[in-house]
């Protein structure tokens, strides 16, 4: 499993997928649709021994094909009633700090996700905050204040929906 909720392994040309047979893309399509399925169940759906299935799940992490499990809150119901997504871009004499803007930002309680990005924009944040004064605190706090940002781009979220990811099904 991945060390931090906030930190997930790079993708790219490099990385070959992973060869999964047919009981192993059942177990992952099951496990992204419920990761608290319980062994039994998810043994049983799939045809095969509890024993079999957990090793198999063991298997699945080892390989790193799971990477972490997690449960979805709701922002909301902590207070955080707005998102916003900021996007940034540095300058591009500091283009040598982009690691260290990225390690604070992640530590920044706002951020759920950092998009490193190709492009015009360097950054894309998805801050959670409690309202339109909280982020614009962010943004000049994190962000304006930071000489090695030129630019930064403030979109509030109206409604935001996690994917049911078809696309990742159809590869399982």
């Amino acid at each position: 499993m991945a060390d931090s909720p906030h930190i997930s392994e790079p993708t790219g040309a490099a990385s070959a997928p992973m060869v999964l047979d047919a009981v192993d893309r059942q177990i992952v399509a099951l496990l992204h649709e419920n990761a608290r399925m319980p062994n039994v169940d998810l043994a049983r759906a799939v045809g095969i021994s509890p024993s079999t299935c957990l090793a198999r799940v063991r298997s699945l992490r080892e390989r790193g094909v799971i990477t972490r499990y997690t449960a979805e809150i709701n922002p909301a119901a902590l207070g955080f009633t707005l998102q916003a997504l900021v996007s940034v871009r540095i300058r591009p004499g500091a283009r040598h700090l982009m690691e260290q803007i990225s390690d604070e930002l992640r530590m920044q309680p706002e951020v759920a996700q950092l998009f490193f990005l190709g492009g015009s924009e360097d950054f894309l944040i998805h801050v959670r905050v409690r309202d339109s004064d909280h982020v614009r605190q962010f943004v000049l706090k994190n962000l304006s204040a930071n000489p090695a940002v030129a630019l930064t781009e403030t979109h509030l979220v109206f409604e935001h929906h996690t994917a049911l990811s078809a696309g990742l099904r159809t590869v399982l």
